[in-house]
């Protein structure tokens, strides 16, 4: 059974001893240096710019990547306080020996919470399978035999929660152990970790998708052992058992786009206002004030009010089914996500039935995906060629042009394999912003030069 004063470990990369939660300074806790971290990272605020759900969208309205994982890491913070509280009441020895306070749970998943979408690449999910199409259908097919199937698997299915580990931990030229989060926040960040191989179809919801790219596994290894995370069989490749935290991110991560996307496309007019109670109801019906709600004269507002208290009930349900299968989870036995076990489960998969017909359908969101291949493929081409012919020595004149037009180094290490190669440019075109995107393509294709009349 998986420890929670381990758990809850505040090592960092390249630490020499042992940080002492009873020894924190309590202006400045180490859980909450993480955050502070993470939101002043160039990687955080490319996100401003990256597709929640509308791409591209000239609404301002509409959320991004960056207003839907602040809205994120607030909910995941009430839930950790939530859950710390009723952890420290059933192991007093957290507080009394070692010094753990409820905001400590607070402060661990909100950082995670924070940086759980800090890997996507641009054009939302779509943008993820733009990637592995490229190496499977598109130029990026000739590279196969030059990998392991790891290593392919890394590209083809590339994930973007692999990525953001990369981004968080990767030593970068003068910055060792890139951000040097503790290891609590980095274990409760990681939502599937393990390899890409074996890929399952079914299983446990830790190995649905995958977490680590084969560079990063010596030092996912580091902080799984430093806490205590359980492995799992998985036919000799590396993978551990969820940090219990995690579950907690990913339950406000599921409350947020659940609610907070219906709430989009009810504003956005892609769902018509009468569907919000009607959806709501059995979420909002204990704790609404009818006659407030009706007396509020603006629909957003009136949208917004339900909201509120709808995130309020699944907050309190969330933290309900993590206490009541805390032993399980800290075995590593809870296979599904705690809202799969949510009294309100019938009512939230009717709200993402409809997101998927009304939003994530919609024509907007649709055009903007289908160009957004066509964006990183043609990106992708051009970088891992002259990247390739820098890692072989045959630099043509083009490729010289396109390595000081694209800032694909990012202060990260000279790449020695072709498979480096082909994860540095994957990357970097990972951590654009879809507008970055746009801009850098119309640069590459002649574009921008035909909108100048040149």
């Amino acid at each position: 059974m998986m420890q929670w004063e381990q758990l809850l470990s505040l090592r960092r990369q390249g630490d020499t001893h042992k940080r002492l939660r009873k020894e924190q300074d309590e202006t400045r806790l180490g859980f909450e240096v993480d955050y502070d971290r993470i939101i002043f990272s160039p990687y955080f605020r490319s996100l401003q710019d990256k597709t929640q759900v509308i791409p591209l969208s000239k609404t301002d309205f509409v959320h991004t990547r960056l207003t839907h994982s602040l809205e994120v890491s607030v909910v995941g913070r009430s839930l950790g306080r939530l859950a710390g509280a009723r952890l420290l009441e059933k192991h007093p020895y957290l507080s009394q020996a070692q010094g753990y306070q409820f905001n400590d749970f607070g402060a661990i998943v909100a950082a995670a919470a924070l940086a759980h979408d800090i890997g996507n690449p641009p054009f939302g999910h779509s943008g993820e399978k733009a990637i592995g199409t490229f190496f499977t259908r598109g130029p990026g097919l000739k590279y196969r035999d030059a990998l392991t199937d790891r290593q392919y698997q890394d590209l083809v299915r590339f994930e973007g929660n692999a990525h953001g580990f990369r981004l968080l931990t990767a030593d970068r030229k003068g910055v060792p152990g890139g951000l040097r989060l503790s290891y609590a926040t980095l274990g409760a960040y990681m939502k599937y970790p393990k390899e890409s191989l074996p890929h399952q179809k079914g299983g446990p919801i830790a190995t649905k998708k995958y977490g680590i790219f084969q560079t990063e596994v010596a030092a996912f290894e580091e902080v799984a052992a430093d806490l205590g995370l359980k492995s799992m069989n998985l036919q000799g490749s590396i993978g551990f058992c969820r940090h219990p935290l995690t579950y907690l991110v990913e339950a406000a991560d599921d409350i947020c786009y659940t609610i907070i996307d219906f709430e989009d496309g009810i504003n956005l007019g892609l769902v018509p206002e009468e569907y919000a109670l009607e959806y709501l109801i059995k979420l909002v019906q204990d704790r609404i004030n009818t006659e407030k709600y009706r007396g509020i004269p603006h629909m957003p507002d009136r949208i917004g009010y339900l909201r509120a208290i709808a995130i309020g009930t699944l907050v309190q349900d969330a933290v309900r089914v993590f206490m009541e299968e805390e032993e399980a989870i800290l075995n590593g036995e809870l296979e599904v996500a705690l809202l799969d076990k949510s009294r309100y489960r019938a009512q939230i998969e009717d709200i993402i039935n409809l997101s998927v017909e009304r939003i994530y359908q919609a024509p907007e969101v649709v055009e903007k995906e289908v160009a957004g291949y066509k964006i990183l493929s043609d990106i992708l081409e051009v970088s891992t060629e002259a990247l390739l012919a820098q890692l072989e020595g045959r630099l043509s004149s083009y490729d010289r042009l396109i390595l000081s037009m694209l800032p694909i180094e990012g202060g990260q290490p000279q790449a020695v394999s072709v498979y480096e190669v082909l994860l540095q440019a994957c990357s970097f075109v990972a951590s654009l912003s879809d507008r970055a995107a746009v801009h850098i393509h119309n640069k590459i294709s002649g574009k921008q030069l035909q909108d100048q009349n040149v």
